[in-house]
């Protein structure tokens, strides 16, 4: 890429997830201004994989940049097209199944709605233990959306967690320049 492109890294509540997500952050950092977005839950709740404040500074510290936590901090995104390219990663199955329904009551989800606007992409890193079961469905609906693109994706578990995908995030970068040229990187089950 000639010039950085800029980023929004919106953050949602897959807490086992959030510490593979840092350094593909510090990575893309290196072409990419990055606007950290983070959900409510993942911007407030501390648990057994770390307290959300430390991820948010972290995020803050690579990206040089002031976190997106409210949804009216997130509404100006597509008015002001803020962003060439939003990413969400990790992504629930709870935001999977609200992007897809049309729901946008959330910071991240309203930062999508508010991309969707302006007919940019958006990059989905699926981390959801039922992509395989309830959230299958929602999975289908975002794969035919236009604008919409998976980082590949696969099940991290069959044996005990059968319905559990989650995204090789270290192919979100690539995944990220195809968006930005209106393809989606393959193969995309991995």
């Amino acid at each position: 890429m000639d010039s950085k492109i800029t980023v929004g890294f919106a953050v949602t509540g897959s807490y086992c997830t959030l510490s593979k997500i840092l350094p593909v952050a510090e990575t893309m950092s290196a072409e990419a201004d990055i606007i950290p977005i983070f959900s409510d839950n993942s911007a407030s709740t501390d648990t057994r994989f770390g307290k959300a404040e430390k991820f948010i500074s972290e995020m803050e510290r690579i990206s040089g940049r002031a976190a997106i936590l409210s949804i009216a901090e997130a509404e100006p995104i597509g008015p002001k097209g803020l962003l060439d390219v939003l990413v969400i990663a990790p992504c629930t199955g709870n935001t999977i199944a609200k992007l897809a329904n049309g729901i946008a009551d959330t910071t991240v989800t309203l930062a999508a709605k508010s991309q969707l606007r302006n007919n940019r992409p958006i990059v989905i890193g699926i981390s959801t233990n039922d992509g395989l079961g309830a959230n299958a469905v929602n999975i289908g609906k975002l794969l035919a959306r236009k604008n919409i693109y998976m980082v590949p994706f696969g099940q991290d578990d069959c044996i005990n967690k059968e319905n559990s995908l989650i995204a090789d995030f270290t192919r979100l970068m690539p995944t990220v320049r195809a968006a930005l040229d209106g393809r989606q990187l393959q193969p995309l089950l991995v």
